[in-house]
């Protein structure tokens, strides 16, 4: 009987195409689906004639797999992945490999990882970006959790993934436990802020700058032979110039309430907690919440009044909007790997933060030119703890900053909101500041809450309480970080 290389249990959209992929890179795979119907339709259907072998039950797809089993689940995250996991574990023996490819929580694969290994099975979480195009023709993968699984997937992953101009492949292992479901986690967060800075720049350039559609396309055209070339502002691109059968441009039938997976609150969630400023991604995700706000949108423009328009300098301010656009995806990217530096530390991952940026090079959501960039920053400096410091960044940051600026004085003057953009440029300016007002800060907390405060002439870690009003005596709170 044929035996299949890798199972996978899913198939929806990406499952069908991740099947497809590793097919036609010589690998036999065994496949499966709650919905039994779905495998005899894809069977007869796009798998017809291929190396594919359907199954009809878990049973039947654990029998027609080579050891050690490796089976890749593609369901939606949360409980459907423990229900499949629940499934399948008792089926199989000690070293067969349980993968999930879908977008779960890292602390979810954490606790998968360990359970499974008391059971003797090694767990994989893999982060899987492109879309359904990528896992046809290659995505970028990130795959972390048990380190003895890895030798048994490495070909396979790296067979269907993605490849950078060099032919290096867009998947390598990241690390133990989550650590592979984060990065993808992280990746998402990143993608919620280019797509809100470009939605940001296409608001200023119609409304600000009265550019039509024809001349927005024509704009991001230009911009993607330049420093800004990406997938995302290729797209941008694509959209703009994209007119239905009666030569209307489809973007703007549209209607402006965003959808939301989660992704993007589980990256500000991680960065709360780990004390993080990722303040312009938390934007781009409250952007998304706020025109979700629609029916509340049309009534407070009918009775709160804002800046009358007025005529802005057309050609100089979309020359600045190009460079601001750039300096504000440098803090998205700095802050990003600002977070993952810390919970790495947390939990003793040890990432490799030039390796991941080769891995999202191609395949992926945000893939870019710019990309590579970071690449040669964290491999000149492993130890860069922001990527405002690397020498690169300073210039290009340096040149775009008074257009910068200029564009986000400009928005605020016409009313046009620039959350995620006007965030990074604040950002940026408390970064570079030395003292910041937080001792005023402090000292509030200390009047009102006997918090206690550190002193500018007394070493790090003594701490301070002032008798502000005369009453409250020498008793001061307990310090503790939440």
């Amino acid at each position: 009987m044929t035996t299949a290389d890798i199972g996978l249990i899913g198939l929806a959209v990406m499952g069908e195409n991740l099947v497809l992929n590793m097919e036609s890179r010589g690998f036999t795979v065994a496949v499966y689906n709650r919905t039994t119907s779905k495998v005899q339709e894809f069977i007869d259907g796009r798998a017809q004639g291929k190396s594919i072998i359907g199954c009809f039950s878990p049973e039947e797809i654990v029998r027609n797999l080579k050891r050690p089993r490796r089976i890749m689940i593609m369901v939606k995250a949360g409980a459907p992945v423990d229900a499949v996991i629940d499934q399948f574990a008792p089926l199989l023996e000690p070293g067969d490999i349980l993968i999930d490819g879908g977008n779960s929580h890292f602390p979810d694969t954490n606790r998968r990882t360990k359970a499974l290994a008391e059971k003797g099975l090694l767990y994989i979480g893999t982060g899987v970006s492109g879309g359904e195009e990528g896992a046809l023709l290659g995505p970028s993968i990130m795959p972390g959790g048990n380190p003895e699984a890895w030798p048994a997937v490495k070909k396979i992953f790296q067979s269907i993934a993605a490849k950078t101009d060099k032919g290096e492949p867009c998947c390598d292992w990241v690390g133990r436990d989550g650590a592979g479901h984060f990065v993808k986690m992280i990746h998402n967060g990143i993608e919620y802020g280019d797509m809100q800075m470009i939605c940001e720049t296409y608001d200023f350039m119609k409304r600000g700058l009265g550019l039509t559609t024809d001349e927005m396309h024509k704009t991001f055209a230009a911009w993607q032979e330049g420093d800004l070339n990406s997938y995302l502002i290729e797209i941008t691109r694509d959209i703009l110039g994209y007119k239905d059968e009666q030569g209307r441009v489809v973007v703007e039938d549209i209607l402006d309430a965003a959808g939301q997976k989660g992704t993007g609150k589980w990256t500000v969630t991680a960065a709360l907690d780990s004390g993080q400023p990722l303040t312009l991604i938390s934007e781009a995700v409250f952007a998304r919440c706020l025109s979700a706000l629609k029916s509340e949108r049309v009534a407070a423009e009918a009775v709160i009044e804002g800046p009358k328009p007025r005529k802005l300098n057309r050609d100089r301010l979309l020359k600045d909007l190009q460079g601001a656009l750039y300096a504000a995806k440098i803090v998205s990217y700095a802050q990003g790997y600002q977070l993952m530096r810390a919970v790495s530390e947390e939990n003793k991952w040890d990432l490799n933060y030039g390796g991941i940026a080769l891995m999202w090079r191609g395949g992926c959501i945000i893939r870019s030119v710019f990309l590579g960039r970071i690449k040669k920053a964290f491999d000149k400096n492993p130890n860069l703890t922001n990527l405002l410091l690397d020498p690169f960044f300073v210039k290009a940051v340096k040149k775009a900053q008074k257009g910068w600026r200029n564009v986000v004085a400009a928005a605020a003057q016409a009313g046009i909101p620039m959350p995620a953009i006007s965030s990074a440029l604040a950002y940026f300016d408390g970064y570079r500041t030395a003292r910041l007002p937080a001792n005023l800060l402090q000292a509030q907390r200390d009047y009102f809450g006997a918090h206690t405060y550190e002193r500018t002439d007394k070493p790090r870690g003594e701490f301070f309480h002032t008798n502000w009003t005369g009453r409250g005596g020498n008793t001061s709170s307990s310090a503790y970080v939440v």
